[in-house]
């Protein structure tokens, strides 16, 4: 299996996912593991998908809005940031009148499936871990559904969720 691993450009994510709108399972179910991240409608996190997420940076796929929040697979992007075409459908719930072809305003990265956790990461596991106590998702007041996760964060998380990878791979 290959996970993405800290490389010299390589870069790790964690983005959010209400589970009863698109889990994990649901990205696993798509073609070949991949669909679009859309949706997006904060600037801050806009701006993270637009310039600084690239394709093969690694992401921590996390459901939000359940009774036990928790980190439940690993991901890879596969198409860097581009204009978010939701944006501009009337018809879907994001729908964004501003939106336009010449200025798209949001946008969006494509990703595929890598591997779900076998053991899923709730938020009350992450807080008792020494080394992920401290990481972005559990900061009080925390809600950007696009965050930056650091390398050792990334490499603990893949330990304490069951994932056994060679991180000299890539």
């Amino acid at each position: 299996m290959t996970v993405p691993v800290q490389g010299k450009k390589q870069r790790f994510w964690l983005l959010k996912s209400e589970a009863s709108c698109f889990s994990f399972a649901d990205l696993q179910a798509c073609p070949n593991g991949v669909e679009h991240w859309d949706g997006v409608r904060n600037f801050q996190a806009r701006n993270f998908l637009r310039d600084e997420i690239k394709v093969g940076d690694g992401i921590l796929f996390y459901h939000s809005s359940i009774a036990e929040p928790a980190i439940v697979g690993v991901a890879r992007v596969v198409r860097g940031g581009y204009p978010d075409f939701t944006a501009r459908d009337p018809n879907y719930e994001h729908f964004d009148s501003r939106a336009t072809d010449a200025a798209p305003i949001w946008y969006m990265i494509d990703v595929q499936a890598v591997a779900a956790l076998p053991i899923p990461l709730t938020r009350k596991m992450l807080t008792a871990h020494p080394l992920l106590g401290a990481m972005a998702v559990l900061k009080r007041g925390n809600r950007l559904s696009v965050q930056e996760v650091t390398a050792s964060e990334w490499r603990e998380v893949l330990a304490a969720g069951g994932l056994n990878i060679d991180m000299s791979e890539e």
